[in-house]
């Protein structure tokens, strides 16, 4: 009887020790790969929703508009009135009665802009030997006019047209490319206007060389 108490007693033992290791065995790794696999699965939208229906919008910028004005031939000039190098200011009516050469240029003291202005100095005195005044027109201020007037010593007078209001009425305000980028730019562009304050040439596309030359024979021509 005492032997089988002790049999009892081991046999107890055996069998709690075999389940505390059972119990500290890892449990078997879940699917998660399943579990992944259906989460990822894409969302259908119904027809008809919002999402489904709305268009898609791409955002666009703004493209150049270039000027629409094409002064002809006998059209009237477009009245002007713009600041000089000097401060002071000069409208194109109070020159009526006498031609008026108008060279419009994309900016002050650059290359080809210095030799066009500095060719309309040179022969200034045969201008004004016909009575006609000689007008140049850029987008710098008045200050920029006076800088370049004092640093080659031009004499006539260089209007300022900061906002490009008086180039839009001309036409010269126009679309420009540069390495496949648009822009809006001065196009060296020449009026001569006569006494009568009408378009009597147009000179588009500009060439600086020589050009001061053949808009002062088309002076002596009036």
């Amino acid at each position: 009887m005492h032997e089988k108490q002790i049999c009892c007693f081991l046999a107890l033992i055996v069998s709690g020790a075999t389940a505390c290791q059972k119990a500290a065995e890892p449990a078997p790794a879940s699917d998660t790969t399943q579990t992944v696999t259906q989460s990822a699965k894409p969302v259908e939208t119904p027809a008809g929703s919002p999402s489904a229906t709305a268009p898609t919008t791409t955002a666009t910028s703004a493209t150049p508009t270039a000027s629409l004005v094409d002064l002809k031939v006998g059209d009237p000039a477009p009245a002007l009135t713009l600041t000089l190098q000097d401060g002071k200011s000069v409208a194109l009516a109070s020159l009526k009665g006498k031609p008026v050469a108008i060279y419009f240029y994309p900016k002050d003291d650059t290359p080809g802009c210095t030799k066009e202005s500095c060719d309309f100095q040179r022969l200034l005195p045969k201008f004004k030997s016909t009575k006609a005044a000689v007008l140049g027109i850029s987008i710098l201020d008045e200050a920029s006019k006076a800088k370049f007037a004092g640093k080659y010593g031009l004499k006539f007078p260089l209007l300022a047209d900061e906002d490009h209001a008086v180039m839009e009425k001309y036409g010269v305000w126009q679309e420009k490319s540069m390495y496949g980028k648009k822009y809006m730019g001065v196009a060296r562009t020449t009026y001569l206007i006569g006494p009568d304050g009408k378009v009597v040439k147009r000179w588009d596309g500009v060439k600086v060389d020589g050009h001061a030359e053949e808009v002062l024979a088309a002076v002596q021509q009036l």
